[in-house]
């Protein structure tokens, strides 16, 4: 009996001894990935060709397998929302989206959790994705790695609690990223989503363009399309429906970011 005690012990201490030098092992691979700060960007293409891709951006968020365009030979467009505060517009939002049977990705913050709760239980209820935008929006280079896990997954476990719903999917603050955050992210869990199309929806003293705003987003939908919306929009808000129905027209899938076609 004292032999075989002396054996479990031995193993249990192995077992720790082999858990610490992994975690060792992943905090050595983290700190020594770089943090340079990079900003996400595109250039769009022509005729509805693909967007061309921050090459050293794009890279990195492979690297980490992460999503920024889909399949060049596939019709579908991936539609994402990033909601930092809710401005009234949302309820309308999922209106079109229930009407046209389109399925869209909700990146949300804490604060947007905290004020609208109700919004984000009905994006879960009707099949929509709700993804992590952090809890305050923090700018993830200029933080620790303590930090930035805390700003995941204190949203991941508020989410959670209020809705039994896990969250997979993550876009950065701003589009703020660098190798060390984006490996943080992926071994939270995480798959990192970037975008391929985006227009200056986002700021609150240029709306009243719908026809700008619908220009910018049809003449540059492209296959495998990930479409960075803001709910925060008034414009988007207005003209959301004709887009989608336009897109449809010209040949194009919405399908949902489970989905995505690499």
């Amino acid at each position: 009996m004292i032999m075989k005690d002396r054996i479990v012990r031995t193993s249990a201490a192995l077992g720790i001894l082999m858990v610490c030098i992994l975690q060792f092992s992943l905090y050595s691979q983290a700190t020594t990935l770089s943090n340079e700060m990079l900003a996400w960007g595109f250039r769009r293409g022509e005729n509805h060709e693909q967007a061309t891709l921050d090459t050293k951006s794009e890279k990195v968020v492979r690297e980490f397998e992460g999503i920024s365009m889909g399949n060049k030979d596939s019709n579908k467009i991936y539609l994402t929302f990033d909601c930092g505060y809710e401005a009234g517009y949302t309820e309308k939002i999922l209106d079109v989206l229930e009407e046209n049977e389109v399925n869209a990705t909700f990146f949300i913050t804490g604060h947007y959790l905290n004020t609208a709760s109700d919004l984000v239980k009905r994006m879960i209820e009707d099949g929509h994705i709700v993804g992590n935008h952090t809890v305050n929006h923090k700018c993830l280079p200029n933080i620790s790695d303590d930090e930035i896990k805390e700003e995941v997954m204190n949203l991941h476990k508020a989410v959670f609690e209020k809705f039994g719903y896990e969250m997979t999917f993550f876009r950065p603050p701003k589009g703020e990223f660098s190798e060390r955050t984006t490996k943080i992210v992926k071994d939270l869990g995480y798959t990192t989503v970037m975008w391929s199309s985006a227009y200056d929806d986002w700021d609150k003293e240029k709306q009243g363009r719908e026809e700008y705003g619908k220009k910018k987003i049809l003449d540059n939908l492209h296959n495998g399309c990930v479409l960075l919306l803001h709910s925060t929009s008034e414009d988007n808000c207005n003209i959301l429906d004709q887009v989608i129905k336009e897109a449809k027209n010209m040949g194009y899938e919405f399908s949902s970011i489970t989905e995505f076609e690499r």
